[in-house]
């Protein structure tokens, strides 16, 4: 009955409404029974698809609205049973609640709930909020619970690499067939990526995880071998991707990861990013006048591409990205408090934007991106307390994970702590040029990569070297 029943409907709406939106109701029955019964397989399974997700408006557009498929549904779902299993049974560990990066993520949430409601575009807002509780509850709060499991931690890098690479060879083999220039990069990358900047972005936080995996010992023989081999294609993607701000990312990441190794004093370093903040803001005009001497366009020429970065004269992109700024700085001095409301940027600053600041790849139809920053987007969209929230995030984070990183006796356990960390500031970095987080590419590993730092910081510190061999020992 129940089976002539859907073959109706489904026959009903492909007659009459031309959908075949009745047809997904059983995969949704599906991750229903999954999400109450397996919620822990059922992430792993939305985590590995998250790579290989396909925007909605590919195959309907025009709705108004967009979301990645099938990850994004099967988020929705999980965040639901997760939080009516939560306000039913109230038995999620209290450890997690009070970690500082969990307080850190609270806060973030809750000032963008408030901007939500004083937002210009409520209904735009709640969307935007309601995504990025489903991407937080899905790859922070459930994913930190399955990694108190010590080899999970690996899994999670396994599963979420492996996509990742199948992409790498569609898009390699795509750039085979037109050249591996600069101009093919933005579309072969599509339809899982919107274009390269997000692509490379993601190339990047993964590389330092495939590094990692080289100094742990239990990767032997042939299996290092597949490592070495992924990195070089990771390496090989990421320069063909043409992401200038990716390459960048990965050079500071590099920098960092120096000095945790050579355990140079934080207080010089901060000294140091002071000293050169204050002789920008001293020299700032000097410094203007010195790059926009720079003319080279962005090229296929890897050289004249690297040189391209500082280009702010001529190069459409670079300044396009300054426009977005200013229009950011300029939105936040007339909202400064609530901003206009999360996920309104791109609606909202076409009237910010100045005539000879435009380009020839600007706009006023809201459709072609947001703000090309994490820092100034929340700044504009919900005021000083927006962008206060994600430096919060990045704060605890890095205090957690370095304060950790000097107390764990375990090299195998450092090293797991290292990976996520060098990869999340390889996205701390190209925040400052791009933001993604409203992507399920980018915030299943930004979120996935803090909670396996919580994770470690909570439940694998008090262990050695000499423990971990005999733990593995017993197993076997």
């Amino acid at each position: 009955m129940l089976s002539f029943l859907f073959i109706a409907l489904n026959a009903y709406a492909l007659l009459t409404r031309g959908t075949y939106l009745v047809s997904i109701l059983p995969f949704g029955l599906l991750v229903l029974l999954f999400g109450f019964f397996a919620m822990d397989k059922l992430l792993w399974v939305c985590i590995f698809l998250v790579p290989l997700s396909i925007p909605l408006d590919m195959f309907y557009p025009g709705l108004g609205f967009n979301m990645a498929l099938p990850t994004e549904p099967i988020l929705f779902g999980l965040m639901l049973i997760f939080l009516l299993k939560q306000a039913l049974e109230k038995t999620y560990d209290r450890k997690i609640l009070n970690h500082p990066v969990t307080w850190a993520i609270f806060f973030m949430l809750f000032w963008m709930l408030i901007t939500s409601i004083t937002s210009t575009m409520p209904w735009i807002s709640i969307k935007y909020f309601l995504s990025r509780l489903w991407f937080v509850v899905g790859f922070y709060f459930l994913l930190v619970l399955m990694l108190k499991k010590k080899k999970n931690i690996t899994k999670f890098f396994w599963i979420s690499l492996i996509p990742v690479a199948i992409v790498i060879l569609i898009t390699l083999g795509e750039h085979t067939t037109l050249g591996f220039t600069q101009k093919t990069a933005h579309s072969v990358v599509k339809p899982f990526y919107n274009d390269h900047t997000s692509y490379g972005a993601i190339l990047a936080m993964f590389i330092p995880i495939l590094t990692g995996f080289l100094f742990m010992k239990k990767y032997k023989g042939f299996f290092r071998y597949i490592i070495v081999l992924l990195l070089f294609l990771f390496l090989i993607s990421i320069v063909f991707s043409y992401t200038r701000a990716a390459w960048v990312s990965l050079i500071g990441a590099f920098g960092m990861y120096l000095i945790i190794r050579l355990k140079i004093n934080y207080k010089w370093v901060l000294s140091g990013i002071a000293v050169l903040a204050a002789l920008f803001f001293v020299y700032q005009t000097d410094i203007m006048v010195m790059l926009e001497q720079n003319k080279q366009e962005s090229s296929t020429d890897f050289k004249e591409h690297v040189q391209s970065i500082s280009n702010v004269a001529t190069d459409a992109s670079n300044k396009e990205r300054i426009n977005r700024w200013n229009c950011a700085l300029r939105m936040f001095k007339e909202k400064p408090l609530v901003g206009w409301g999360p996920g309104t940027y791109q609606f909202q600053y076409a009237p910010f934007q100045r005539s000879h600041e435009k380009t020839i790849i600007s706009t006023n139809a809201g459709d072609v991106g947001n703000a090309h920053s994490e820092y100034l987007g929340p700044l504009s969209e919900e005021g000083i307390l927006g962008l206060l929230s994600f430096v919060i995030i990045m704060v605890t984070v890095l205090i957690t994970a370095l304060n950790r990183y000097k107390k764990t006796k375990s090299k195998e356990t450092r090293t797991l702590l290292l990976m996520p960390l060098i990869g999340l500031m390889t996205y701390f970095i190209h925040g400052f040029l791009n933001n993604f987080l409203d992507t399920d590419k980018a915030s299943a590993p930004f979120w996935g990569f803090i909670a396996v730092i919580v994770a470690i910081d909570l439940y694998h510190t008090n262990e050695d070297d000499s423990q971990t061999s005999l733990s593995e020992k017993v197993k076997q």
